[in-house]
């Protein structure tokens, strides 16, 4: 018996807004279930007569994922529907840039990098049980279907970790960014699963690091924004901007800056693209207003492509007594 129509895919998944801290274990409804929130791409398994993978945006990604679909056509009965996390681990640490280097590849390099760098799945949900829509459960429910489900699973199907304990999970967000893990998502156990929603939340680890201010966005006095950078491969390279600068940190940042002395490293105008790696649209070039480089501490979390912050970084102070030569890539 096929799926019912309303779980045919593409499905709107469940989503998460953002929190400052972890919430307290009543939080939420039914009480709060802590999962790691994995770096990788969101993907929803539908397993029909076919087995096909599902973006975030409702894209079909079956291709690009072919480890993952042949283990799901195996491993997963048919009427089924998970979602969950494509990660790959590179050296011990989850690899963000192998995830984009199969999206951005034809079918024989996705089937090299699928051997070479295989992709693994961590299921977090269930929607659907023996075409049954599990939707209207309880996430509860819904977790002992999915560990009932799992527990026949092999590389590379796997539960994702959830627990109860939010001591536990505070110490997971301290532990597993090591691996890349970005930080926690607290789920109601009470709750539904309803798709386009931002019915749970998220905390992501963020740590402060050095990095170099050679630009700002705005003038001089006054930034709007920083402009960092990292030394990679003997050259002062652009890794991200910052968020806003409040009023009270551009007047006190702008106190400090200076126009280059020297040759800058850097051009003076830029496309979107090279401070935010998701923008592709926008203005053609961005204005940047050249300062002589100078250490600022930064808040930041810990999802990178290669050495670029993947989301705005966090102006926390500025470094002037460190020596810029002295800021190393982390």
């Amino acid at each position: 018996m096929p799926l019912p129509v309303a779980l045919r895919p593409p499905l709107e998944v469940a989503l998460a807004r953002p929190v400052a801290t972890i919430p307290a274990p009543p939080a939420l409804p039914g009480g709060c279930l802590y999962e790691p929130k994995w770096d990788g791409f969101r993907l929803v398994i539908v397993r029909d007569r076919d087995v096909s993978l599902w973006s975030r945006k409702g894209t079909d990604l079956t291709r690009y994922f072919p480890d993952l679909a042949e283990a799901a056509a195996a491993q997963l009965p048919a009427g089924v529907v998970v979602d969950g996390e494509a990660v790959v681990w590179r050296e011990g640490r989850l690899s963000f840039d192998e995830l984009q280097h199969r999206i951005s590849s034809s079918a024989a390099t996705v089937a090299r990098l699928a051997r070479e760098w295989p992709a693994s799945y961590a299921a977090f949900d269930v929607l659907a049980v023996a075409d049954q829509d599990a939707r209207g459960l309880p996430l509860r429910d819904r977790r002992a279907l999915l560990e009932e489900l799992a527990s026949g699973w092999s590389a590379p199907l796997n539960l994702s970790p959830a627990t109860r304990d939010a001591d536990e999970a505070a110490e997971w967000l301290q532990t597993m960014t090591a691996a890349g893990i970005e930080g926690l998502v607290a789920k109601g156990a009470g709750q539904p699963y309803r798709g386009g929603q931002r019915q749970w939340v998220k905390v992501k680890h963020r740590d402060t690091l050095d990095v170099v201010c050679a630009a700002v966005i705005g003038s001089l006095r006054r930034p709007e924004a920083l402009v960092v950078g990292l030394p990679l491969d003997g050259e002062l390279r652009i890794v991200g901007r910052s968020t806003p600068l409040q009023a009270a940190a551009s007047r006190a940042l702008g106190r400090l800056l200076r126009r280059p002395e020297e040759p800058h490293p850097w051009p003076a105008q830029v496309k979107p693209g090279a401070l935010d790696r998701f923008n592709s649209g926008g203005r053609d070039v961005i204005d940047l207003t050249l300062v002589e480089p100078i250490v600022v501490e930064i808040s930041a979390d810990v999802a990178m492509t290669g050495h670029s912050f993947r989301h705005a970084v966090r102006f926390v102070r500025a470094r002037p007594e460190l020596p810029v030569d002295e800021v190393v890539a982390p």
